[in-house]
């Protein structure tokens, strides 16, 4: 299972790398800031596997990312913190910069549309 290590990089960009780096934990901030809260919506959406996004959402916890209401038992949600709603700036210009650069004539990127910005 992967683990989080706080980067001790003096470069922010590294920093911000070592928890914003995985693939999984990108899509699933973005699943969150599209209204997904409870285990089971980021499963289908995403197509990941349920050791794969326990791994995440406990890294995203342990970065300070997310917080899991309640903190034990069944039926959490898994919330943005104000760190992660920060971030929303940042996703609007990654989705932006997709959309303008990573599709083909006459296709159709999926618009922005976070629930929290």
């Amino acid at each position: 299972m992967k683990t989080y290590q706080p980067s001790r990089s003096p470069c922010p960009i590294g920093r911000a790398a070592r928890v914003l780096g995985d693939r999984w934990v990108l899509l699933i901030l973005r699943e969150a800031f599209f209204g997904a809260e409870r285990f089971e919506d980021f499963i289908e959406p995403l197509a990941i596997n349920r050791a794969a996004l326990t791994s995440r959402l406990a890294i995203l916890q342990e970065a300070g990312l997310m917080r899991r209401e309640p903190p034990d038992g069944k039926r959490a949600r898994y919330i943005l913190t104000e760190r992660a709603k920060a971030l929303g700036p940042m996703y609007r210009e990654l989705a932006e910069w997709g959309a303008q650069h990573l599709f083909d004539e006459g296709e159709a990127p999926k618009v922005w549309a976070a629930k929290v910005d």
